[in-house]
């Protein structure tokens, strides 16, 4: 359960010279008390100690932090998993002709420090893991999907500039200081994967089809049509040569023709 995004509310920016001196590195174990106290800060939701433990130490796990002069500023933290393992929730991410085996990403947190927001930092993140997931390695991964609230705006405008999609609507999906929160799924689709199938999919497979047959059809039926025509042209215009002509003898014309 992650609420993604949930780092990026309206700040003043700092100086662009920022990107410059940004350098991206994985975490690892060394980090996980710094990581900690960043999530802390910026997300509503406690994680266990074993969640900081795997992140920065399992490569299931793409955790990825954004520093500045040694510091993190940044970090996004996504899993590579099939989607038969995934929750309830998240199991109709791909069309059904996907084997359980075929992989997705799960985003699990995408935070940035305050006084570094609005420096492109996220995106700089999110551009380096949509990088690797979409590199030749990587093909076997269809989807990107992440959680969000449904009342961060400023998170939801930031992955549907990205080309994110809403999947579903997740009410009373978080539990946040006692009270539950409604949750959206967003997802992104990568080398070549495509959603569920809706109800009026096949009938737009078939119409498809069937203008492809009516396209195939026609143009055989004018290449017939024009070839049929030139042969017709070409016999009159022998026929009425050798009529013409004054060496003319029925007999041979007729021997000539049936040979052909």
């Amino acid at each position: 359960m992650s609420l993604c995004g949930e780092d990026m509310t309206t700040q003043a920016p700092l100086a662009l010279s920022v990107q410059q001196e940004v350098q991206l590195r994985f975490l690892g174990p060394a980090d996980v008390s710094e990581v900690k106290k960043l999530c802390r800060e910026w997300f509503p939701i406690e994680y266990p100690d074993s969640w900081y433990e795997e992140i920065t130490s399992n490569s299931r796990f793409y955790s990825l932090a954004a520093t500045y002069h040694g510091l993190i500023i940044g970090l996004i933290v996504a899993e590579l998993k099939p989607q038969g393992k995934l929750n309830k929730e998240d199991g109709d991410l791909l069309a059904s002709y996907y084997p359980p085996s075929a992989q997705v990403a799960y985003i699990l947190s995408l935070g940035v420090v305050g006084d570094f927001r609005r420096n492109g930092i996220a995106s700089l993140l999110l551009d380096s893991l949509l990088s690797y997931l979409t590199s030749k390695d990587r093909f076997d991964c269809k989807a990107v999907y992440l959680h969000v609230l449904s009342t961060n705006t400023v998170a939801l405008r930031f992955y549907e500039r990205r080309r994110f999609r809403r999947h579903l609507f997740l009410p009373y999906y978080y539990a946040i200081q006692g009270k539950a929160r409604d949750g959206y799924s967003y997802v992104l689709y990568i080398n070549g994967g495509e959603p569920p199938w809706s109800i009026l999919y096949p009938f737009f497979k078939i119409n498809f089809y069937i203008i492809n047959l009516f396209t195939f059809l026609c143009v055989k039926t004018t290449i017939f049509v024009i070839f049929t025509f030139s042969l017709t042209v070409s016999l009159i215009t022998s026929h009425t040569a050798v009529l013409s002509s004054p060496n003319y003898n029925p007999v041979h014309f007729l021997v000539k023709y049936t040979v052909l």
